[in-house]
């Protein structure tokens, strides 16, 4: 349970962090709507930080806040994109935002409710969360992590793997008459194609 000064903490996080993203999908401009973003994921960190995850906390700032939203920052003040454009089309896909906002909200209320409804299958679940004081939550995730689901883990970063040198070969154009390194042709070269022997008259050189 949450003392006095824990739940005005918690409220406050909470209010922040609902007002910042409504504001992510209701600001008119995209770069108020990235920096509104940067404060909800200062938000949830500290709501980490209240229930004793602070490994979780550390990522999401390293990670969303380091990464994602600094690159989406960079990315919209960078392109030259016509939002309005982009936003005329968006209608046609509010059915299947609509259907899949309804299937993740009913997840969160099997999860919820039937944590609220039987709080003993907590107890029950095959490894349960180790105390404070025996075991900090970082080792306990690197626990978990590392030896039962590292299988998963190496499947995860290949996902991502394929990913990101999917999206840079989707990318990448190749401009008329710009130079460009072939890998291939540099490997596929032999000592007779690398190098060319001149014989130059005496006195007739460079």
């Amino acid at each position: 349970m949450l003392t006095g000064l824990e739940a005005i903490f918690f409220y406050l996080f909470a209010f922040i962090a609902i007002g910042a993203a409504f504001m992510v999908i209701s600001a008119r401009n995209p770069v108020h709507s990235v920096l509104y973003l940067i404060l909800t994921f200062f938000n949830a960190a500290a709501l980490f930080l209240l229930t004793g995850a602070e490994f979780l906390a550390m990522i999401l700032l390293v990670v969303y806040v380091g990464a994602v939203a600094v690159l989406f920052l960079f990315v919209v003040m960078m392109l030259d994109v016509d939002f309005t454009e982009l936003k005329q089309g968006a209608l046609q896909y509010a059915p299947i935002g609509a259907l899949v906002g309804l299937i993740l909200a009913a997840e969160l209320i099997v999860v919820v409710g039937g944590y609220s409804f039987a709080p003993e299958l907590a107890a029950q679940t095959a490894m349960p969360t180790p105390a404070l004081a025996e075991r900090h939550n970082t080792a306990a995730l690197g626990d978990i992590l590392y030896t039962d689901y590292i299988y998963f883990f190496q499947i995860a970063g290949l996902v991502l793997l394929v990913a990101m040198v999917g999206a840079i070969v989707l990318t990448l154009r190749h401009k008329v008459g710009v130079k460009r390194q072939s890998i291939p042709a540099q490997v596929a070269r032999t000592p007779q194609t690398a190098i060319e022997v001149v014989e130059v008259d005496t006195g007739k050189g460079i």
